[in-house]
This record gives C-alpha cells, sequence and structure tokens, in this order.
C-alpha cells in the first residue's frame, strides 16, 4: 500500500520504502495478506531504474541483482539467504518465512521493478538451459548426520559426517554465485545455487560423492552443482581427519576403507532425514569419487584392500605415485609408528580387507581413482556393477598406468575415458580464481591450453550419461 507522502508500507503499517526508492526497516512482511501486497505490486509495477530489484510475493523466491548494497534493517549477501541484522552472526532467515523482501539501497535513487507470477509454473531461466537440455535451477543445504553407537572418527575433532547437499530447486528459483576464500578475493568458484531452497518434488536418483584426500565436499561442487542441475541429488560427505574443514589427522589419511562406511552411514541417514525422504528414489542411488574419492567409491562397489600390497607395489622398481601427499609430510612413516603403538590403528588395519559393499549402491563413477594397487586384484574381478572411470593422461599426482588403466583393466564391467592434452590431477578441483592461482599454484596451475572449465564440462556429460543409462 502507499503512504501519504508517497512511500510504500506493508500491512502491519511498516514501511518498506521511502518516496525515494530508499529501503527501509521492517524490510520482512510475515502476515501481510496477498491482496494488500498485490496492491503494492501494482503501484510499484514498471518503475525503471539503474539497479533492479525483484521482490516477489507468498511462497515464492526472491532475487537480487549481485552488486547491491545492504538495505536498513536487513543484509543481501549474493551468497546467503535474507539475513536479520541485529546480532553478530545475524539471525537466518528462511525463504519460506519471506513473503516480501527488501528493497535495496543505492548511493543514489534506487527505483525498483516488481514482477509477481506464479513461478511455481515457470519455465527455466535462461540462466539454467544449455542448448536443448533443460536444466533445473539448484539448491543447496548442510547437513551433519551424528551415527549412533561406536564409529571409528579416526583421530578427527568433529564426530559427524557434515554432509553437503546438492538437488533440483522449484523452477523459478534464483540461483547465486558462490566462491571459496575470503570476500574480495576468492581462491575458487564453486557455481551457481540458491542456499536452503525448496527442493523440488522428486523422486529423483542420489549420488554420493566422495572428495580427494585432504579435501572437501566444496572443492567438488562443479561437479555437484552440475548433477543436480540434471536431475540428480547429490550428497557430498566431508570424510572425518582428511577433510579441510579441520585439522587433518594421520588416521584420516592413511585409514583409506574407513571412507566407504562413511557413505554408506551418510546414506542411511540421509534416507531417514525428513526433508529429503520423499525427494530421493532410494531405488536409484549411484556414487561417484575423485582421486581416493575413486578408490572410496570401487570400494563401496564391492572392492577390497589389502594395505600390505600397495607397500609393496611402493618398494617396488615399478613405483609411481608413492609420494607422501603435500597436505601431510611424512605420513608413511606415520603408518610405522601407529602400526606399532596404536591398538586403535592395528584394529582398524585388521579389518582393512573386508567387503564395504553397499548393495544400494547401482553404479559408481570414478575421477582420477588412487590407490590402484591397493585392491585385492580378485576382487576387482568380481565386481558386478557398472564402474566408469574418466583421467588426465598427464596426470603425475596419480598416473593412469597404474592407478585408472590398471583397475578399467581388472574390473568386468568398466568403461575408460582418458583426457590427453595436458588434463592433470587437480584440473578436476573447482576452477581458479585469481587469488587462488597466485596462493594455490600447485593446485591451480594447468598445462597451456587446458581449459578446466571444459575438462570440467566434458566430465559432466559423461557422468550425466553413465548415470541415466545406469540407474533408469
Amino acid at each position: 500500500m502507499q503512504s501519504r507522502d508517497g512511500g510504500f508500507i506493508n500491512a502491519n503499517g511498516q514501511l518498506i520504502m521511502d518516496p525515494y526508492g530508499y529501503a527501509s526497516g521492517g524490510c520482512l512482511c510475515r502476515t501481510c495478506s496477498i491482496d494488500a501486497l498485490t496492491r503494492v505490486a501494482d503501484a510499484m509495477r514498471g518503475a525503471q531504474g539503474r539497479r533492479k530489484v525483484m521482490v516477489f510475493i507468498g511462497t515464492i523466491f526472491r532475487s537480487y541483482e549481485p552488486n547491491m548494497v545492504a538495505a536498513r534493517g536487513c543484509v543481501v549477501s549474493r551468497r546467503r539467504s535474507l539475513r536479520k541484522v541485529g546480532s553478530a552472526a545475524g539471525e537466518s532467515i528462511p525463504w519460506f518465512d519471506s513473503i516480501i523482501a527488501d528493497v535495496a539501497m543505492a548511493a543514489d535513487r534506487v527505483l525498483a521493478t516488481l514482477f509477481v507470477a506464479a513461478l511455481a509454473f515457470a519455465t527455466p531461466t535462461a540462466l539454467s538451459q544449455r542448448g536443448a537440455v533443460t536444466e533445473w535451477p539448484v539448491g543447496a543445504i548442510t547437513r551433519t548426520f551424528v551415527p549412533q553407537g561406536t564409529y571409528n572418527w579416526r583421530g578427527a575433532a568433529t564426530h559427524a559426517l557434515v554432509t553437503s547437499l546438492w538437488y533440483p530447486a522449484v523452477r523459478g528459483t534464483s540461483v547465486f554465485e558462490h566462491d571459496i576464500g575470503p570476500p574480495g578475493s576468492p581462491l575458487f568458484h564453486l557455481g551457481e545455487w540458491a542456499d536452503d531452497a525448496r527442493a523440488a518434488k522428486g523422486p529423483f536418483p542420489l549420488i554420493a560423492l566422495s572428495h580427494g584426500t585432504g579435501g572437501s565436499a566444496q572443492i567438488m561442487a562443479w561437479l555437484a552443482r552440475a548433477l543436480a542441475s540434471r536431475g540428480y541429488v547429490v550428497a557430498a560427505v566431508n570424510h572425518p581427519g582428511n577433510n579441510a574443514l579441520e585439522a587433518y589427522t594421520a588416521e584420516g589419511f592413511l585409514l583409506w576403507w574407513e571412507r566407504a562406511r562413511d557413505l554408506t552411514t551418510m546414506i542411511d541417514l540421509l534416507l531417514q532425514d525428513r526433508d529429503f525422504a520423499r525427494t530421493i528414489d532410494p531405488r536409484r542411488i549411484g556414487a561417484v569419487g575423485f582421486s581416493l574419492g575413486g578408490y572410496t567409491v570401487i570400494e563401496i562397489a564391492g572392492a577390497r584392500t589389502e594395505p600390505a600390497l600397495f607397500r609393496k607395489f611402493c618398494r617396488s622398481a615399478e613405483a609411481e605415485g608413492c609420494a607422501d601427499p603435500p597436505e601431510f609430510p611424512n605420513l608413511f612413516k606415520r603408518w610405522d609408528e601407529l602400526e606399532a603403538n596404536n591398538a586403535s590403528f592395528q584394529l582398524a588395519v585388521s579389518q582393512s580387507g573386508r567387503s564395504y559393499r553397499d548393495s544400494r549402491i547401482r553404479s559408481v563413477f570414478a575421477i582420477a581413482p588412487a590407490l590402484g594397487h591397493a585392491f585385492i586384484p580378485g576382487s576387482l574381478r568380481r565386481l558386478a556393477i557398472p564402474v566408469a572411470i574418466v583421467a588426465g593422461v598427464d596426470d603425475r599426482v596419480v598416473p593412469v598406468g597404474s592407478n585408472a588403466q590398471l583397475l578399467a583393466k581388472l574390473i568386468p564391467r568398466a568403461s575408460l575415458m582418458l583426457l590427453p592434452g595436458g588434463v592433470e590431477h587437480y584440473t578436476f578441483l573447482a576452477t581458479c580464481m585469481e587469488a587462488g592461482r597466485r596462493m594455490q599454484p600447485t593446485l591451480c596451475t594447468d598445462a597451456e591450453g587446458v581449459d578446466r572449465e571444459q575438462i570440467h564440462r566434458r566430465t559432466v556429460d559423461r557422468a550425466v550419461q553413465f548415470f541415466n543409462r545406469t540407474l533408469k
């Protein structure tokens, strides 16, 4: 409704925009009637300005231009949901609590362009379309799963499986850019999605994602987001003691076979989640992993581990890819120390040869898989589900001869795609920004002529084709 001085008020009498187009306090209106807000919409419709603001009514998502400044009473971030000012950290306001979103305040007059539409019936925007493929807008959320009973946390400080989820969101959802790194100087670009968005009506297939050693779920967001846009729910667990969100532990880096248990436990708890249980089709589950995550998904497919085989290979004349990881110098020296003095480590090693097969997993996609010689060859020959492997020919961290090619040779239903032209191991990490290339040259420097985003697209297309075929 329009106020006497020309501004706009909500049904509670709060001024939400002054006559000059500046946002005011009271930017949320949880009790306004749709009729009252529609009158506001009619009054504001068609206004033009240098900076657009899209305000949606009812249970419809809000959308903001990327560089809007904060309004009084509310803070808008291109990466976070609307947050109410009033505490140091801010109070998160879920999208479904919002009836009318705030309007930005600029250095001079800012006028609003308002759209009122039933976006649940809208077609995807151009942002979420590529060629003839119609894509879903993507939502993302984090779940913290705490399994009951005894669990091997591998010395990690966090006794929980912190899991990032990407999923198809309802049509019309507005998405925003996400990066890793400090504001104004990001290291990696992750992609576009909406935090805490409402999930589209499923059920959708589930893909469990396993990151590489010392990495994180977020560093593989380029893959997770892309799969979600093609109609998959992707759940990426941060493996205890082996993720970049907390201090590394030797056990987290060395007890590789425990990672498969992380995926299985995460799937168990996710399928009990009240918000996602109906979104996921439990009959269609696959897994994808990078590097040590590639090893992990082959293990969950049924391959069994014998650490002594890998150590024997690393002492042989054919040894390659056996160096300590850069994230954990002197790692293999720690193996000897733990095996000699740590009872829990000794127990875990004694259980390494067990099968960690999860029968719900119908197919797996391994990107630059590691530890090829750690698997018992006979167990690889007995794998009964489809396995797809993608790797770079010039991978010097996890050489393809003793890993991708060896696995493809031994696994009966494996397919192998080798990418030539200088594609290396870290090409499969998120796209680096300028600060990332400067501060993380090992992770961010690709060979001349390598287009990391193009390699990502090829990998995504291959994964989508594979899962579309194997998870029908």
